[in-house]
C-alpha cells in the first residue's frame, strides 16, 4: 500500500482508496463534501477528480470549491458547474487557486462571483498591464453598491490578485512576468487610491503635483504577492501656490493614500504602504519638493540610501514630475561607488541584517538568511552599483534582468549567472506560495508536515527531484542545494577584493576613453603612454566577453602596475600572458572571480622579468594564483613524487627529463611568486631562508628524477647498471641558500654492484651523469638547470664521476684544506641514499678535524681568500657593493663561519650543519663569536643574499651587484621593501652593513 494510502488509514473503502490514490489525505471527508447536494453529480466526473488531483492540496481545493458553491446563488452555481465540467482552462485555473490559498477560497466564499474574472480575463493570451488594472479597478469601485469606495477597492484589489495568482499557479506566467504584474497592480493601486483621494479633497489635489516613487520590490517590478509597497513622496506647487501651501496639501493626500491602502476593514488590508525610505527615515516630512530631494542627498545621505534609490521608478500620480525626480537622482546613485568606503559599508550592511535574525529564525528565513534572497539582490546590486559607473547597461532596478546584464557584461560567470538565475527564481516562487496560503506577510518557511506538502507539490515542476515518493523530503533538498549554492556564490562575488579597487577608481578612470587613457597613463607614471595604449587597445577592444571582462580589469590593474617601479613592463607582461590564455575559458574567469588573483598577478608581471618570463613560457601556470594554497611551495616529497611520475610517463629519456623540468618550471614560478608577494614570511631573514629552502628541494627532486630517467634510458640501451650513484650537494645547494640563479653544485660518486668490473661501472656511471647535466641544461623552452661539478677533487682535470673507494684514497693523500672547507656544506641529495650516507661518513672527519686547523692550513686558507678578492673581483665592479667577494659580503661571512667550523667543529655538534646563518648562530651560543658581531655578520649575509635574488627576480639573469640602470635599481629596492624614489638610501644601507661585518671579518678571519 503507498505511503498516503497507510496515512490515511488501513481500513478505508475502495472509493476512499482512489481518492487517497489521487492525493487525498482526508477520504472521508471529500466524499462527505462530494455528496453535499452543490457537488451533486460532479463527483462522477474523472475529469473534476483529477483536476483535483493535480492540485497542491486536493482536500483543500475541494473544500474551496464546495463552499463556492454553496456560496453563489441557484443560477450561477449551475453555470460555474457547467464551466467546470465543459472548459479545462477554467477548471484548472480555479482548482489550482483554491488548492494553494485558503484566503482566496475565504474570497470567493464571500464574493462568489468574482469566479468570473478567471474566464474575463483572457489569462492565456493576454499579460495584463497598469492600465489594464487600472481599469478593473475603476470598474470594481463604480459597480460598488453600497458606494464605499474604500472597500471596493479592496475587493477589487483582490479580484486582480486572484487573476494573477490563477496564471501563475498554471503557468501560464513565469516568476518574473508574475512579480512584474504584482507591481503593476501595486501602481495601479496606488493611483487609484490617489484618485480617491483627490476626490475627498480638491482643494489638496488641485493646489500641487504630487509624484509616488517606487522604490524596493515595486519600484523593481519583482513584487510580492504580500509585501509592504515601500514609496517616497515627491511634490511640486501649482502655479500660484505658495510651496508650503502646497506641500502640506501633497502631505494630505499622500496621508489619505496610505489610508484608504492599509486600513483594515472586513475586506482586510491591500498592504501597508511605507515611506520610511524617505530622506530622514520616519523622522523626515512625509513629503518634499525635488529641490529639497537634492539637497538632502547631495549633502547628507548614507551609502544605502544611494542603495535603495538603484530601485527608484515613478508608479502614480503626476509622472512629469516622476521622471524629473528619477533622472535628477540617478547621477548620484551611479557614483555613489566613488564614496569613500563604500564597497565596505554595502557589506557591512548585509552583515547587520544577518546578525539581526533571531536564531530560531535563522534557518527559516526565505529573505534576510544566509543563502537567501537578500544575499543574491545583495551581489547583484554591488556589482551594478560598482559598474554601472561605466556602463549603463547594468542600471536595472530589477534583479534578474540586471543579473543577466552582469553576464552579458562579463562581469558574472555565465555558470555563476545561470546559478544565481535558477536559485533566485526557485527561493521567489517558495516565498510566493508561503505566502499565497493565507495571503499574509511572511519570509520563513513553515515547519507543519501539511503546509510542506502543499509547497512540495505546488512546486513540482521546480525541483530538480521525484517528489512522488517523498515531497516534502525533495522540497526541503531543493531549497537547501539552492540556499548553499547562494551563499558560495555570495560569498565568491560580494566580497571579492576587485570591487573594492574598481569602486576607488577615480571618476571617468574605468572607461578607458582613449583620450582619457592616456592622460591617466601618464600620471601613473607610465615611461611609453603611447605603447601602453597600444597593449590597453589590443585587449579591450571590441565586443567580445573577452574584451568585456578585460574592460573591467584594466583600469584597476593599471594601477596595480603603477604601483611598482616598472608598470610599463607589467602591462606589457599581462598583454603576452592575456594573448597566449585568452581563448582558456578559466584564465579571465579566474582574475574576475577569484579572490585577489587578479592583483597578485599584477604585482608578479610587473615585479621583474624572471617570473613572467616562468609564466609566459608557459602560461597555464596563472592558475596557482587563484589556488588557496597556489603560493605555498611544496615540499620535497610531493615535487618528487610528481616529477617521478612524470618521468615514468614520458617513452624516451629526453622526454622524460623535459617532463622534470617542466614541473620545475611551474614550481619555481610558484616560488618567485609567492617571493615576490611576501608569502614566504613577514620577516625578510624567514623569507629568504623559505625561499633557500623551497628551492633547494625543487632542485634536489629535479636531480633525482633526472638521474631516475637517465639510468632507465642506459638500462634500455644496454641492460642492468652495474653500478650505484649518489648526488652530493655542494655550495650554496648543499646548505640549502639557493638564489634563484644559483647552479646546482654537486659532487657525483658511485660503487660498482657486487660482480661488476670497476671499469665498467665508471663508464656507465660517467655516461649516466654526462647525459643527466646535457639534458638538465640543454636548449629548451624550460630554464636550464647548470650542474656544476668543478668542486670535485682535482676540478675540471679530474674524473666527472668518482667511486666512494677513489674518493676515500684522494681525501686520504691529496686533499687540501680548501676542499675540507669545500666539504663543510656537503650533503647527499639524490640517487642511491646508503652510499649518500656512506659518502658524509667518509667527509666527516676531513671536514670536523679532532686536531682543529694546522696553522700552515690556517695560512693558506687566508692566502686563498685574499686572492680571490684581489683577482676575481670582476674589473670596474664596486667592492663595497659587489655582494659575493665585496668588503662584507656573502664570502666574508661563509668563510669566516666556515673556518669556526673547521676549528670547533669537532667538538661542538652545533656547528656540524651546512646552513650558513644555523652554523653562525651556533657559534654565537657557544661564545666563540659576541652577540653583536654575530647579529652584524647575520644581517650583512642576509642582505646580500635578499639583493642577489632580487637582481635575478628583476632582471631574470644573474647578477652579484647593483644594477646600472634605474629602472631595474628601482625594481630591486621595491622587493627589498623601499619605497618609489629610495633606491639610494637602499645602496647606503647596504654599504653601511656590510661595512660594519667586513671589521668583524678582519678580527675573526684575519686575526
Amino acid at each position: 500500500m503507498a505511503v498516503d494510502e497507510q496515512r490515511a488509514g488501513s481500513r478505508v473503502s475502495r472509493p476512499e482508496i482512489r481518492l487517497v490514490r489521487r492525493g487525498f489525505t482526508d477520504p472521508g471527508q471529500a466524499l462527505r463534501l462530494l455528496a453535499e447536494p452543490a457537488l451533486d453529480g460532479l463527483a462522477a466526473d474523472p475529469l473534476l477528480l483529477d483536476a483535483l488531483a493535480a492540485t497542491a492540496d486536493p482536500d483543500l481545493a475541494l473544500l474551496g470549491l464546495s463552499r463556492l458553491l454553496e456560496a453563489a446563488d441557484p443560477v450561477d452555481r449551475q453555470t460555474l458547474r457547467d464551466t467546470l465540467t465543459a472548459s479545462k482552462p477554467l477548471r484548472d485555473r480555479l482548482l489550482g487557486v483554491l488548492g494553494a490559498s485558503t484566503a482566496f477560497a475565504d474570497h470567493l466564499a464571500r464574493h462568489p462571483r468574482d469566479w468570473h474574472v478567471l474566464v474575463t480575463f483572457e489569462l492565456r493570451d493576454m499579460h495584463p498591464g497598469p492600465e489594464d488594472f487600472r481599469r478593473a479597478l475603476a470598474e470594481g469601485i463604480a459597480a460598488d453598491p453600497a458606494g464605499r469606495p474604500a472597500d471596493a477597492l479592496r475587493v477589487a484589489y483582490r479580484r486582480c490578485l486572484l487573476a494573477i495568482a490563477a496564471r501563475d499557479l498554471t503557468g501560464t506566467t513565469d516568476l518574473a512576468q508574475t512579480a512584474a504584474e504584482l507591481a503593476d497592480l501595486a501602481g495601479a493601486t496606488l493611483q487609484t487610491a490617489l484618485d480617491l483621494a483627490a476626490a475627498e479633497d480638491p482643494q489638496a489635489a488641485a493646489a500641487c503635483r504630487l509624484a509616488v516613487i517606487g522604490m524596493g520590490k515595486c519600484g523593481g517590478r519583482e513584487l510580492n504577492y504580500v509585501s509592504d509597497v515601500d514609496v517616497i513622496y515627491v511634490a511640486e506647487p501649482r502655479e500660484g501656490v505658495d510651496e508650503q501651501e502646497a506641500l502640506r496639501a501633497a502631505t494630505r493626500l499622500a496621508a489619505a493614500l496610505t489610508r484608504l491602502c492599509a486600513d483594515t476593514t472586513g475586506e482586510g488590508t491591500i498592504w501597508p504602504v511605507d515611506a520610511n525610505l524617505r530622506p530622514e527615515g520616519r523622522n523626515g516630512p512625509l513629503v518634499r519638493t525635488l529641490a529639497s530631494h537634492l539637497a538632502y542627498y547631495q549633502r547628507w545621505a548614507k551609502t544605502w540610501e544611494f542603495q535603495a534609490l538603484l530601485k527608484a521608478r515613478p508608479v502614480a500620480g503626476d509622472q512629469e514630475l516622476g521622471e524629473a525626480y528619477t533622472a535628477a537622482l540617478a547621477p548620484m546613485v551611479w557614483q555613489a561607488a566613488a564614496r569613500e568606503n563604500f564597497v565596505a559599508d554595502v557589506q557591512q550592511m548585509r552583515r547587520r541584517v544577518v546578525d539581526s535574525i533571531p536564531a530560531t529564525e535563522l534557518d527559516r528565513q526565505l529573505k534576510l538568511g544566509p543563502g537567501g534572497l537578500r544575499d543574491v539582490e545583495f551581489s547583484v546590486q554591488l556589482l551594478q552599483l560598482v559598474h554601472g559607473r561605466t556602463d549603463e547597461a547594468l542600471r536595472s532596478g530589477n534583479t534578474l534582468e540586471a543579473l543577466a546584464a552582469l553576464s552579458r557584461g562579463g562581469y558574472v560567470g555565465r555558470a555563476d549567472a545561470a546559478s544565481l538565475d535558477a536559485a533566485y527564481r526557485f527561493l521567489r516562487s517558495l516565498e510566493h506560495r508561503i505566502q499565497l496560503h493565507r495571503l499574509r506577510r511572511t519570509h520563513l518557511m513553515p515547519t507543519g508536515q501539511e503546509d510542506l506538502r502543499r509547497l512540495a507539490r505546488s512546486l513540482a515542476p521546480l525541483i530538480n527531484d521525484d517528489t512522488r515518493a517523498d515531497p516534502v523530503a525533495a522540497l526541503q533538498r531543493e531549497w537547501r542545494r539552492h540556499a548553499v549554492e547562494v551563499r558560495r556564490l555570495h560569498e565568491k562575488l560580494f566580497y571579492r577584493p576587485l570591487l573594492d579597487a574598481v569602486a576607488e577608481l577615480p571618476p571617468g578612470a574605468a572607461g578607458l576613453r582613449p583620450e582619457a587613457a592616456r592622460a591617466r597613463l601618464e600620471a601613473l607614471g607610465y615611461a611609453d603612454p603611447a605603447a601602453a595604449l597600444r597593449h590597453l587597445t589590443a585587449l579591450a577592444s571590441g565586443v567580445s566577453r573577452k574584451a568585456a571582462i578585460q574592460r573591467t580589469l584594466l583600469p584597476v590593474m593599471l594601477g596595480w602596475f603603477a604601483d611598482s617601479a616598472d608598470p610599463d613592463a607589467g602591462l606589457l607582461n599581462f598583454r603576452q600572458v592575456s594573448d597566449a590564455l585568452g581563448r582558456t575559458p578559466w584564465y579571465l574567469r579566474l582574475l574576475r572571480d577569484e579572490s585577489a588573483a587578479a592583483e597578485q598577478l599584477a604585482r608578479v608581471l610587473s615585479a621583474g622579468r624572471l617570473a613572467p618570463d616562468l609564466l609566459l613560457r608557459a602560461p597555464e601556470a596563472v592558475a596557482v594564483l587563484g589556488d588557496p594554497q597556489g603560493l605555498v611551495p611544496r615540499g620535497r616529497a610531493a615535487v618528487e613524487r610528481e616529477v617521478l611520475a612524470a618521468a615514468g610517463r614520458a617513452d624516451s629519456t629526453a622526454a622524460a627529463v623535459a617532463a622534470v623540468r617542466a614541473v620545475r618550471r611551474r614550481e619555481l614560478f610558484r616560488t618567485a611568486a609567492a617571493d615576490v608577494l611576501g608569502r614566504l614570511g613577514e620577516d625578510p631573514a624567514q623569507a629568504l631562508d623559505a625561499a633557500g629552502e623551497a628551492l633547494t628541494a625543487l632542485n634536489a627532486a629535479t636531480l633525482q628524477g633526472a638521474l631516475r630517467a637517465c639510468v632507465a634510458g642506459w638500462e634500455e640501451r644496454n641492460g642492468a647498471l652495474p653500478t650505484r650513484i649518489a648526488v652530493i650537494a655542494m655550495g650554496r645547494f648543499g646548505g640549502h641558500e639557493l638564489g634563484y640563479g644559483s647552479d646546482a653544485d654537486v659532487l657525483f660518486v658511485h660503487e660498482p654492484l657486487l660482480g661488476s668490473l670497476e671499469e665498467d661501472a665508471a663508464r656507465a656511471a660517467q655516461a649516466v651523469c654526462l647525459e643527466l647535466r646535457a639534458l638538465l641544461a640543454a636548449p629548451s623552452t624550460e630554464p636550464p638547470l647548470e650542474v656544476d661539478a668543478d668542486l670535485r677533487p682535482e676540478g675540471r682535470n679530474g674524473p666527472l664521476v668518482r667511486s666512494l673507494a677513489s674518493y676515500a684514497a684522494y681525501y686520504r693523500r691529496w686533499s687540501h684544506a680548501w676542499e675540507s672547507q669545500a666539504l663543510l656544506r656537503a650533503e647527499p641529495v639524490a640517487g642511491d641514499p646508503e652510499l649518500g650516507e656512506r659518502f658524509r661518513q667518509l667527509i666527516d672527519p676531513l671536514r670536523y678535524p679532532g686536531t682543529g686547523v694546522p696553522e700552515r692550513d690556517l695560512l693558506e686558507i687566508r692566502r686563498i681568500k685574499a686572492r680571490i678578492e684581489a683577482e676575481r673581483l670582476p674589473r670596474g665592479a664596486d667592492p663595497t657593493t659587489h655582494t659575493k667577494i665585496g668588503r662584507g659580503g656573502l664570502a666574508d661571512v661563509e668563510w669566516t663561519v666556515q673556518l669556526l667550523q673547521l676549528q670547533h667543529g669537532h667538538g661542538l655538534p652545533g656547528l656540524r650543519t651546512t646552513r650558513t646563518r644555523a652554523a653562525l648562530a651556533a657559534a654565537a651560543g657557544a661564545g666563540l663569536v659576541g652577540a653583536e658581531d654575530a647579529e652584524v655578520l647575520d644581517a650583512a649575509w642576509v642582505l646580500a643574499s635578499r639583493v642577489r635574488s632580487a637582481v635575478m627576480l628583476v632582471r631574470g639573469r644573474p647578477g652579484d651587484s647593483f644594477p646600472a640602470d634605474a629602472r631595474e635599481l628601482a625594481g630591486v629596492a621595491r622587493y627589498l621593501g623601499y619605497g618609489a624614489g629610495h633606491s639610494g638610501e637602499l645602496v647606503d644601507d647596504y654599504r653601511r652593513t656590510t661595512r660594519r661585518a667586513r671589521s668583524v671579518v678582519e678580527r675573526l678571519f684575519y686575526g
